[in-house]
């Protein structure tokens, strides 16, 4: 039998371990931008270029610089390109868990434009980030004037893509121990597979942990908060599919036909046929075309722009 000090001391060194991983994440990718208090939070941004709003939400365990790791420089000749952390993830906060229902995070994100004074901008979600701008559009689509989604969930997913099942915790309570006491010790060595994984087919870039703001999930706040986010997705993406057809504007949508996490005949062609929306495809491309196929993704969404 393991002697009960042994044991305390392992988990007092993954504790430390983690402590200091999180840390490192910080003082690499620390905050750099605006933050807007909102009820329930506040949100973290940045912004580039003048012209007609977009507003940017990233996906599952992601952060700002999934966009602005390429994508945002791309509109910011033609457009005011505001890129955010969502609630709870990068440098944005939200004050208790259950904010992360979809539906609170549109409620604070509207609140968000509201506050900025934003004239109907065109919401760009990637993944989960396109999930959100579908509960945006439902409850607050006075607000916006339109959305393109990139390879977003359109509806609930019925298993766990691969590099999520790490933070898929049906015991919520364990969720806050595991991620201050093991997730930041762990991260490091796990991130190059899950980022290999959420790229498919394409290759990672090697400036990604930096530039993309991959490290910014070693953090023990951001295991807790992607965990948390995958839990109610699942809720929340079943009222989002309930209240399809209540969709009332305009909505385009791209997939990277070779996406390995989110199926596009599923999410993304099914849904466009039902809702009337703009579908297009990137032959041989992942989920991540946000960062791998920018220019395409920016000529997709001028393209919107420009009927607006």
């Amino acid at each position: 039998m393991v002697p009960a000090t042994l044991i305390v001391l392992c988990l007092l060194l993954l504790l430390c371990l983690s402590q200091l991983s999180s840390a490192s994440a910080e003082a690499d990718l620390p905050a750099h931008g605006r933050f807007t208090k909102v009820s329930g939070g506040r949100i973290h941004w940045v912004e580039e270029g003048s012209g007609p709003p977009i507003v940017m939400i990233h996906g599952l365990g992601g952060n700002l610089y999934n966009f602005t790791h390429s994508l945002s420089g791309l509109l910011a000749a033609d457009a005011r390109v505001i890129s955010i952390d969502r609630p709870g993830c990068g440098w944005s906060e939200r004050d208790d868990p259950a904010l992360g229902d979809l539906a609170e995070q549109a409620r604070m994100i509207a609140e968000f434009i509201a506050a900025e004074g934003l004239e109907k901008p065109l919401i760009v979600g990637h993944s989960l980030g396109g999930s959100l701008a579908l509960a945006l559009a439902l409850d607050h689509s006075e607000q916006i004037s339109g959305l393109v989604l990139l390879c977003p969930a359109t509806q609930p997913v019925e298993k766990t893509p691969r590099p999520f099942k790490g933070i898929d915790i049906p015991i919520r309570a364990l969720v806050p121990p595991l991620g201050h006491g093991v997730a930041g010790a762990m991260a490091p060595a796990m991130e190059r597979q899950v980022l290999r994984d959420v790229f498919a087919p394409d290759p990672v870039p090697e400036d990604f942990g930096l530039r993309g703001g991959a490290r910014l999930a070693r953090r023990c706040a951001a295991f807790i908060s992607a965990a948390g986010d995958l839990a109610l997705s699942r809720g929340g993406l079943e009222r989002i599919a309930a209240r399809e057809a209540e969709l009332s504007v305009p909505i385009a949508v791209l997939f990277g036909g070779s996406d390995a996490i989110l199926k596009p005949e599923k999410h993304g062609r099914a849904f466009a046929e039902r809702t009337g929306a703009t579908y297009g495809e990137l032959d041989g491309r992942g989920h991540m075309i946000p960062v791998t196929a920018a220019a395409e993704c920016a000529d997709f969404i001028r393209a919107q722009m420009a009927q607006r």
